[in-house]
């Protein structure tokens, strides 16, 4: 399977951008999910102490985000768009809702309230990075 790697770059850098610019907006779009996070402070981190390690946490999202792109250049080798990058981004959202937002909530003391809000803004998220990276990346045609 071949696939342009600049292209594959462009994509991630793109999700990326939008991963935050829709998790800002969706998170302080939901004042009451920033309540819930609040209610467990063993749990969360702060904003003060969350600032701190803000930088790891950046290059961890962006290389997720190229290996998202590369999976989306695998899975639709021969066209790219919108219909496409949504249909990736709902895939890579219910992966999400299982591997990590319910995952959390078996895990880790914290209630349904919580876990149903965040689910809705992450399952969000995930659409809208999969659009663009569907808009962005171009296949080799």
């Amino acid at each position: 399977m071949e696939f342009h790697v600049l292209r594959v770059f462009l994509a991630a850098i793109g999700a990326f951008v939008v991963y935050f610019i829709t998790g800002g907006i969706l998170f302080a779009g939901m004042p009451w999910l920033k309540t819930e996070f609040k209610k467990y402070p063993g749990v969360y981190r702060d904003e003060a102490d969350l600032w701190k390690v803000m930088p790891i946490g950046m290059l961890a999202m962006f290389v997720a985000m190229l290996v998202l792109a590369v999976l989306y250049a695998m899975m639709y080798p021969g066209s790219s768009g919108l219909l496409q990058g949504a249909v990736f981004g709902a895939l890579i959202g219910v992966f999400a809702l299982g591997s990590f937002v319910i995952h959390n909530h078996v895990n880790l003391r914290i209630g349904w309230a919580l876990t149903i809000q965040s689910g809705i803004a992450y399952f969000i998220e995930w659409v809208a990075v999969g659009i663009a990276i569907g808009l962005i990346y171009r296949p080799l045609n």
